[in-house]
């Protein structure tokens, strides 16, 4: 893989508390309208931008987006974001139920996403590609990086242990999920040259997380190139901001489903049409959580049920079908209720698995849905494996936490690689 270090466009330590925000993509306008209230300098002027103007504004607008670039303008000028004079690497790390995972912070290649070795697992819409095209286009820059994992490797391993052991340039608790970000700065020439070259003995970095931010990145990227009679290959355009993990650090948690009705079907009748295909055993009141690959959460009418898949109802031959997504998907949303198509269908909706089984019980209970099924969720072993068989994986599968901070760094495509 082609990795570089950049000059990274950074708050001070005393305002990367004020500026750092959640991701563009956890939030509507209106929270983010709200959480950032009247801090001026929260990113949120930059990445939803649609906030200075009055609720019900289109986000889409031609004048929200110039205000994203005139905000992060005011940014610079008011130096509270400010470009460091080389080009480094970054260490992040995040922590979370008392687990931390140590992030590297580079320029991923964009030939390498266009080529696929940068390899996805989800499709992407073009509708939100272009959203954020037209974001990073004005804007000249990557305002938030993406996620993406690369197989373990000691070299990097033993670099970033060394680095974490000093004093961090940032280290706080962010609300509202208080989780901790911590931030190193990998400034020695042999460090750097050490972790560009263990990076290009890795054959494939996996997108976790931003597929639609690494398909604007790289589009943007490509729409450069075109444009310039003289490119080489190597000017910052041809690199986008990332922060890769080792895979084995990474935490996926569940991504659970929620329906509206039992497609006319009353609760006994569902139970003994879902008795076909699973193993079932009441619960009761106490809220259930799926133990193992193939077995689900049902909560219905006040109840949970554990289901187990029986032995031909899944392929584990299969990167797709052995995902528990696609069992719940064909045995139960398709065959039983009628949900054909999850990307469409308005009587189902997806529950991250960080709100907790109490939600699926709260959106149940409250008569707003019928049922809620919560899966086991998918291993990063799975995630690799699809992606490298040049499969996609059914929507709404993975749930990665924690979400990145924003704000921590941005690149720039002003400056020329060196």
């Amino acid at each position: 893989m082609i990795v570089k270090p950049f000059r990274g466009i950074r708050p001070p330590k005393e305002l990367v508390e004020a500026v750092s925000s959640r991701p563009y993509d956890v939030l509507n306008s209106e929270e983010a309208r709200a959480e950032a209230g009247d801090n001026e300098k929260s990113l949120y002027h930059i990445i939803k931008p649609e906030i200075d103007f009055p609720p019900g504004t289109d986000e889409h607008a031609p004048e929200v987006y110039d205000r994203a670039v005139a905000n992060f303008n005011t940014f610079r000028a008011n130096k509270w974001l400010v470009q460091d004079d080389r080009e480094q690497y970054y260490i992040y790390a995040q922590t979370m139920n008392g687990k931390t995972q140590y992030g590297l912070v580079l320029c991923a290649c964009v030939d390498d996403y266009l080529e696929g070795r940068i390899k996805k697992h989800e499709l992407t819409r073009r509708d939100k590609e272009e959203d954020r095209m037209k974001h990073v286009r004005i804007n000249n820059a990557n305002i938030e990086p993406v996620f993406f994992a690369y197989p373990d490797c000691d070299g990097i391993d033993a670099i970033v242990a060394e680095y974490i052991a000093r004093t961090p340039e940032y280290d706080f608790i962010a609300p509202p999920e208080n989780f901790r970000h911590t931030f190193w700065i990998v400034n020695d020439d042999a460090d750097i040259r050490q972790i560009t070259a263990c990076f290009a003995a890795i054959p494939a970095l996996y997108i976790a997380d931003g597929h639609h931010r690494s398909a604007a990145a790289a589009l943007v990227g490509a729409e450069n190139a075109g444009r310039n009679p003289h490119h080489r290959g190597d000017e910052e355009y041809n690199y986008f901001m990332a922060v890769c993990f080792p895979a084995s650090q990474l935490t996926i948690i569940d991504y659970n489903r929620v329906v509206k009705d039992l497609n006319g079907l009353s609760d006994d009748a569902f139970l003994q049409a879902l008795a076909k295909k699973f193993a079932i055993e009441p619960k009761g009141g106490e809220m259930f959580r799926p133990a193992r690959l193939h077995q689900f959460s049902l909560y219905l009418n006040g109840n949970w049920y554990a289901l187990t898949a029986k032995e031909g109802t899944y392929d584990d031959g299969d990167p797709i079908g052995g995902l528990d997504v696609t069992v719940s998907s064909n045995l139960i949303l398709n065959e039983i209720l009628g949900i054909k198509d999850l990307r469409s269908d308005k009587r189902i909706d997806f529950v991250g698995g960080i709100r907790g089984l109490g939600e699926l019980k709260r959106r149940v209970d409250s008569g707003e849905m019928k049922a809620a099924l919560a899966l086991y969720p998918v291993s990063i072993r799975q995630i690799i494996r699809i992606a490298d068989s040049g499969h996609i994986m059914p929507p709404k599968t993975t749930w990665f936490e924690p979400k990145l901070r924003s704000g921590l760094i941005v690149h720039s495509l002003d400056e020329p690689s060196r």
